[in-house]
């Protein structure tokens, strides 16, 4: 009997360690919650209570909201324990919810469940804003099967924000990252095989700080090389751009003369790297392999770009000057813009409202990307970003006007259905100016390392050939 009983008696012997082992568990757990909650800012401790709300209730709230499942199957274990023969109780499957948080609110992962899937927990949201105390709530396809809620208490849109750059290599040259969506989730678009962007937007509200985080979370790559059309200024010293000079390979103010020659002067680089693109890199398209140091990504900023592009009136000869140059200065940007995508050229226009005079049609129009910040007008709206934008009208930039918006600004996402709001971030000047003192030794102009190699005379044979082809 005594052998009989020895593995209860160890079993019975050993709780004593298990108990403690499991309140050791519990009391660590209980103190790193603890100690993470005190070190966390009052929104994030507010965040923190939320989610502890949302766990709580989420196996009552479910079914509610019709977010459950009833399986009537019994299982072998509850077959076998049906000794009196009576009808088994069908099962309520809620689906599994794992929470976290962050400053703003909480992001729910659920597991999808036979009719419980996207299109239900979409059609829901407005109900689980309101028991989760949020301002919105989004629900996404996160992989099969499962599905990511997200649930914001306070409005991104309405919290400015400061982006400060490591001066670190990009992981990918092409990437722009923008800010956070009206969800907190942070926002990027592919600038792969993308001739061109427009930025719209009233005075003030945002559209240079957008550019000033390109130029400062691209500047250190050696693959990326910048010019820059500022026309709001006569030299460069005198606007956004003054520190970032150093990190161009050429800048013009808003001399109409001065910019004909850089748009040529780029356009002729255009020319040349279409005649040797495969010589040079063996592809069609530059993007194959992607930007090297050797055949960089030319990006042409053209900052309010209606200087450039404005159809001058009058008889007089400076006028008639002045209308010719702007005249083909749209003519030599169209080139850039429908020419230079295959080889890595990527232009950036900005202007305050985008209609026809300001950016002709034949520019705009075939930019894939444009976003919006604040307009007045419904007409601006539409240049900026299309006839679309009538059916948004949450997403409409004549909505942003108010100061609390300035730095948000509206787009047709690449990868997502309408249109999204962003709060894109303001990079202090101090910081700007950092990166482009640490990076101005990477300047080099891009004709110039085509030429080293092809050889002084090979472009200029290649040129020949492609015009003798074309004619």
């Amino acid at each position: 009997m005594k052998f009989q009983n020895a593995p209860a008696e160890g079993i019975i012997g050993h709780t004593p360690l298990v108990v403690v082992l499991v309140l050791t568990v519990i009391v660590g757990w209980a103190v790193w919650w603890v100690v993470s909650y005190l070190r966390a800012d009052a929104m994030t401790r507010q965040s923190i209570r939320q989610a502890a709300q949302v766990r709580w209730g989420w196996k009552r709230l479910a079914p509610m909201l019709k977010l459950s499942a009833m399986d009537k199957t019994p299982t072998a274990l509850a077959t076998l324990a049906n000794t009196n023969g009576k009808p088994i109780k069908p099962r309520v499957l809620i689906p599994a919810l794992k929470v976290t948080h962050d400053a703003y609110g909480v992001i729910a992962r659920a597991q999808c469940l036979p009719g419980v899937g996207l299109e239900q927990f979409q059609k829901a949201a407005p109900h689980l804003a309101n028991a989760w105390r949020c301002t919105r709530v989004a629900v996404t396809q996160d992989r099969p099967g499962q599905v990511v809620i997200r649930g914001v208490r306070l409005d991104p849109l309405k919290f400015p924000s400061e982006h400060r750059p490591t001066g670190d290599v990009p992981d990918e040259t092409a990437r722009w990252d923008l800010g956070v969506d009206e969800y907190a989730q942070p926002v990027s678009v592919n600038l792969t095989q993308v001739p061109g962007v427009t930025v719209a937007g009233l005075p003030g509200f945002g559209k240079t700080s957008l550019v000033n985080r390109l130029l400062s979370d691209w500047a250190p790559s050696p693959a990326v090389q910048f010019a820059c059309a500022d026309g709001k200024v006569s030299a460069a010293y005198e606007g956004d751009y003054a520190d970032w000079v150093q990190r161009m390979f050429a800048f013009v103010g808003d001399d109409l003369e001065e910019a004909n020659k850089l748009f040529r002067h780029l356009v002729e680089l255009r020319r040349a790297r279409s005649a040797s693109v495969r010589s040079v890199l063996g592809v069609k398209s530059m993007w194959d392999v992607g930007p090297s140091d050797r055949w960089p990504l030319v990006v042409l900023i053209i900052d309010e770009a209606h200087t450039y592009f404005r159809d001058h009136k009058g008889s007089d000869p400076k006028t008639k000057k002045l209308a010719a140059l702007a005249a083909e200065n749209a003519r030599l940007v169209e080139d850039l813009v429908k020419k230079g995508r295959s080889v890595g050229l990527l232009v950036i226009l900005t202007t305050q409202k985008s209609t026809g005079d300001a950016i002709p049609t034949f520019i705009r129009d075939v930019c894939p990307v444009g976003l919006s910040f604040a307009q007045k007008t419904a007409e601006a709206a539409v240049a900026a970003l299309g006839e679309e934008i009538r059916e948004w009208p949450d997403a409409n930039p004549i909505n942003l006007q108010d100061p609390t918006y300035v730095g948000v600004a509206s787009m047709n996402h690449q990868s997502r259905a309408g249109f999204t709001r962003i709060r894109t971030p303001y990079v202090p000047d101090a910081d700007a100016a950092r990166i482009a003192e640490q990076t101005a030794s990477l300047t080099a102009d891009p004709s110039v390392l085509l030429d080293a190699v092809l050889g002084p005379h090979m472009g200029e044979l290649e040129l020949s050939k492609t015009d003798t082809e074309a004619a």
